[in-house]
């Protein structure tokens, strides 16, 4: 078992080669079901909990007692570990056999990558979709034929975001576009077109760019009102820049979570990224806006940034795909460093097909100050494989790994529809599923929670002290006060933990060729009322949403999430694919098949910008 010695003073684990990942090892026992010690907040209340915190006489009491009730005293400061600290995800490099895939060769260009994908797409959809949004290739092909052009696709762009304001408070989608910089943009793409000279299958194709990723001439506000005080913005990030290269019509900048601090979207500066399937729900957090516009039509994808599932998280809640490759794999160059080791550039996306593109065309080599190992070679999955002369070949072999214990560890409407659609895999496809234990995994959400917030705090302390504590929600100001607590000793011990949950996955990557999870515990919960001004304090709610993802986070792994069906309100249900160190092409592989095979429903909120 993985705490197989205990006492008043302290635990000892085991070490993690001797932990079992079987299905029937002593570690399935163990399972802890998660059980957050936090109050549940807004308004006035939280306001008076932020104030407790950051009051020296009776806030560092507060907050120790905070610590030892949800166990990071008693895991973190009076435990024993043998393995050393992992403090960013490292790997072993192995060659990896993936069928029906093509290599990218590393010194193309950001267009000439976009080319790549492209040819890799089946020649029409496949997907089972009694409704479908429009795709990047939609786009291409309307441009091409001149049916449309870059510039009427702009003009219904800005009518569509008027029209999302109404009535007031609106959807809350932006933070920041320009309409002066966007009909610019369209105006030159659509000279391209007509001369014939267009840059690639993006270009002017509507783009959005979550507000924590560097995009010209855009302030970078994270969500807040002081951070371009601190942080100015002098060129694009890097994964902006090669979408600008391809000719990407860059509408603005998404609205997000206050400096990605919450899971619901909700910001009392910008107002609520309201969720296209039902505008009284929450998208999401923290990439929630970047998410509710995919959703709703203004764009085939987005970019979000996925620092504890949040990409994945409101991708799912508003039933679009959402994509994060292995860390090292796209530069985060240009992103704003609420963490280091954890969050990257990920993709919201209409289609699996569409968030081929969009990592085909970012990923690449590293700026040559970043010291991270060289990632291997890129491969992207041929979809086109898919014809009906193929049948289920390209996935007929592939083994999902399950831990049914946690897999239905969230509410029964989500479990259940995530178990039809793997049920609909194996029966057209063939694919397995192999029973596994995954083990501490409730360890390795407080690891992840301590990790991701003594970075952010290490990297924006001090800054928040001299321009943001007065002006941030307050829901910020608790999560702040509560990552300035986080001692060095709490820190390494989450890094040992680091290292075992590596050890527990790649064995787990031995048995199975993807781990499968639904992808939140619960569809998109409604907006109270009471947060819209000042925020909300919910850890309960906010821990179920997050309970799939942070593996991939704290390891660094790839991970995908496909909507897969709706509970009885109408509202989405993601399935997640947890892969291997550099197994995109498999996931986009797989994840497309699943795609194939589900039905989705159009949103309330919708807007058909090629009708």
């Amino acid at each position: 078992m993985p705490l197989p010695t205990m006492s008043q003073e302290e635990m000892h684990y085991k070490p993690a080669e001797l932990v079992s990942t079987d299905a029937d090892s002593d570690a399935s026992a163990d399972y802890i079901y998660v059980d957050v010690k936090a109050p549940i907040l807004a308004g006035l209340a939280l306001k008076c909990f932020a104030w407790t915190l950051e009051s020296r006489l009776v806030g560092r009491w507060v907050l120790q007692y905070l610590k030892n009730e949800n166990l990071i005293t008693k895991i973190f400061l009076k435990s024993r570990f043998h393995e050393p600290p992992m403090y960013t995800p490292n790997y072993v490099i192995k060659d990896r056999e993936e069928p029906s895939m093509i290599q990218i060769d590393p010194t193309l260009s950001a267009c000439e990558r976009s080319s790549v994908a492209a040819d890799c797409l089946a020649s029409s959809d496949s997907s089972a979709m009694s409704f479908r949004r429009w795709t990047i290739r939609d786009y291409s092909k309307a441009y091409k034929s001149g049916t449309l052009t870059p510039t009427m696709v702009a003009e219904r762009f800005l009518q569509a975001v008027k029209e999302s304001l109404q009535p007031a408070p609106g959807m809350g989608f932006f933070i920041n576009y320009s309409e002066e910089e966007i009909l610019k943009q369209a105006e030159l793409s659509t000279s391209r077109y007509n001369k014939g000279t267009q840059l690639s299958i993006l270009d002017g194709v509507p783009i959005a760019v979550k507000d924590e990723i560097d995009c010209l001439p855009y302030p970078t506000t994270g969500g807040s009102k002081w951070l371009p005080k601190a942080r100015k913005v002098t060129e694009d990030a890097a994964a902006v820049q090669r979408l600008r290269e391809c000719g990407a019509l860059l509408v603005g900048k998404t609205n997000m979570h206050e400096l990605g601090m919450g899971t619901t979207g909700i910001n009392p500066h910008y107002g609520a990224s309201r969720n296209p399937y039902d505008s009284s729900r929450i998208s999401g957090g923290s990439s929630g806006g970047s998410a509710a516009v995919v959703s709703a039509g203004l764009c085939p994808a987005a970019l979000g940034v996925d620092g504890g599932g949040s990409v994945r998280m409101p991708s799912a809640l508003c039933g679009i795909v959402g994509f994060k490759a292995t860390f090292g794999r796209i530069s985060s160059s240009g992103v704003l460093p609420l963490n280091w080791t954890l969050g990257m550039v990920g993709v919201h996306a209409a289609t699996v097909e569409d968030a081929l593109i969009m990592y085909a065309v970012m990923n690449g080599h590293l700026p040559s100050y970043r010291t991270i190992s060289i990632p291997p070679p890129t491969n992207l999955p041929l979809l086109k494989e898919f014809g009906e002369t193929q049948g289920g070949s390209p996935i007929s072999g592939i083994r999902f790994a399950k831990y049914t214990k946690w897999f239905e560890d969230c509410d029964e409407t989500v479990h259940e529809t995530c178990y039809k659609a793997l049920n609909a895999m194996q029966q057209r496809y063939g694919c397995k599923v192999v029973e596994v234990t995954l083990p501490e995994i409730e360890e390795m959400r407080l690891g992840h929670y301590i990790t991701i917030g003594s970075e952010c705090w290490t990297s924006l302390g001090l800054d928040y002290n001299k321009w943001g504590r007065q002006v941030s929600a307050f829901d910020t100001r608790v999560s702040f006060a509560v990552y300035s607590c986080f001692t060095n000793r709490e820190f390494l011990a989450a890094q040992r933990l680091r290292h075992r949950q590596m050890h527990f996955h790649m064995e787990i990557f031995k048995k199975a060729d993807i781990l499968v999870t639904p992808t939140s515990g619960c569809t998109a919960q409604p907006i109270p009322e009471a947060a819209l001004k000042v925020g909300e304090l919910n850890y309960v709610v906010g821990a179920k949403m997050m309970h799939y993802q942070i593996a991939a986070n704290f390891l660094g792994l790839p991970a995908i999430t496909i909507p897969v069906g709706y509970d009885a309100d109408g509202l989405p249900i993601g399935l997640q694919l947890l892969g291997p160190p550099w197994s995109e092409a498999t996931l986009l592989r797989v994840a497309y098949a699943i795609e194939s095979l589900c039905v989705t429903k159009r949103p309330e909120i919708f807007y058909d910008l090629l009708a």
